[in-house]
């Protein structure tokens, strides 16, 4: 099936699914056994000096499951060792409702309180300023959907006051607000998508056009009064994809003051096989040169703790994927021999590893602090 025949209630159900076995798959896996120590450290020769006293910020990530109810200390000390700073961590799912995503906002802080010395829900840029100065990681709660807020736009600001930071305008499909990227006739924003631009700027949240239409997205642009952000994407000037972005939308978040999240998703290259740290890089450089150094980010789209790879787990992505071929529901790019990440920078200290990425591409150790943590840092000065 044409992946824009499907209808709205089809594609939105189908990307929940896919989205979630993505980010729970590998953290699944790592309940039973976490990473092997190969994966906890890095060559000497792949490590980049200033890396240590970096604000290092995962613009979307995952940090744990929502469904648990303790952390291990093994685990606790992986996370201290990815030496992350701070992500925007999706709680509510797509399809959540108003009661799913404030019983998940309630169960995440739970958790979060069980360890105060590695964990702080972040509420403002000083409260990831102290995660970096006492060695947590800061959980930014995101939305990247819309369910829970119905039509209500009072529900933005009773989200925003349990902690929201980042929320989208629609999930691939279309919304209340507008239209998602994988919809065929994107119609832009609607409405109530206008008013609740405003409303969640005035809130003081993180507007985020990741997976909107291109319509929608230019309306958002447009009608914000803000700085914005893509917060995970790709640069379809690289790679064409529908989860991928346009050159004229990278420089328009740019010229507005946002910031765009570069991700590590299997959409960053055709083919067959598997994504390769050289393909990341490529979207990387060509979104600094479209938009500036102070202006691109990473947003991984991946876990802090990194995928358990191993016999076991390629199987289980392969009959997922055959599955979803069977079913007529496979997107765009999906293979039994690409894995929903990039093996090179499979590791606790992705993120320095990403540095080293740069640091070989010819950048700076200024460019590569602002892309790791800095520019987000200035977006989240001017925005919360």
């Amino acid at each position: 099936m044409d992946i824009e025949q499907v209808n709205s209630q089809q594609l939105t159900k189908r990307q929940t699914s896919r989205r979630q076995f993505i980010k729970l798959c590998g953290l699944t896996t790592l309940a039973a056994s976490l990473p092997s120590l190969s994966l906890s450290v890095i060559a000497q020769e792949q490590s980049w000096a200033a890396y240590n006293k970096s604000i290092v910020i995962d613009g979307l990530s995952a940090l744990f499951d929502y469904g648990i109810n303790e952390l291990s200390a093994e685990t606790l000390a992986q996370f201290k060792r990815s030496g992350v700073t701070a992500v925007n961590a999706t709680v509510p799912y797509p399809g959540d409702d108003f009661a799913a995503a404030k019983a998940k906002i309630a169960h995440v802080k739970q958790i979060t309180a069980l360890y105060p010395q590695h964990l702080r829900i972040v509420y403002n840029l000083d409260d990831i300023l102290q995660a970096k100065a006492q060695g947590q990681i800061g959980i930014i709660i995101g939305f990247q959907s819309t369910e829970m807020f119905a039509d209500d736009l009072s529900r933005i600001d009773y989200f925003a006051k349990q902690g929201a930071r980042y929320m989208q305008l629609s999930y691939n499909g279309p919304s209340q607000y507008g239209s998602g990227g994988l919809v065929k006739h994107d119609t832009g924003l609607t409405e109530l998508g206008r008013q609740a631009v405003a409303q969640i700027q005035n809130a003081k949240v993180l507007l985020d056009l990741s997976h909107s239409g291109k319509q929608t997205v230019a309306d958002a642009i447009k009608a914000a009064s803000k700085p914005l952000t893509l917060s995970h994407t790709g640069c379809n000037a690289v790679y064409q994809h529908p989860r991928n972005n346009d050159d004229t939308e990278l420089k328009a978040i740019a010229d507005k003051g946002g910031v765009v999240g570069i991700y590590l998703m299997p959409f960053l290259e055709g083919g067959d096989g598997e994504i390769t740290a050289a393909a990341f890089m490529r979207h990387l450089n060509h979104a600094i040169n479209v938009c500036g150094e102070d202006h691109v980010a990473i947003g991984s789209d991946q876990g802090i703790l990194p995928v358990n790879d191993g016999p076991e787990y390629r199987e289980m992505i392969r009959k997922d994927v055959e599955r979803r071929k069977a079913a007529g529901i496979s997107a765009p790019g999906e293979s039994a021999n690409r894995p929903p990440f990039i093996p090179q920078l499979n590791s606790i200290r992705r993120m320095e590893l990403i540095a080293h990425y740069m640091q070989r591409s010819g950048h700076s150790d200024k460019v590569i602090t602002k892309v790791l943590g800095s520019n987000l840092v200035n977006l989240y000065r001017e925005v919360w």
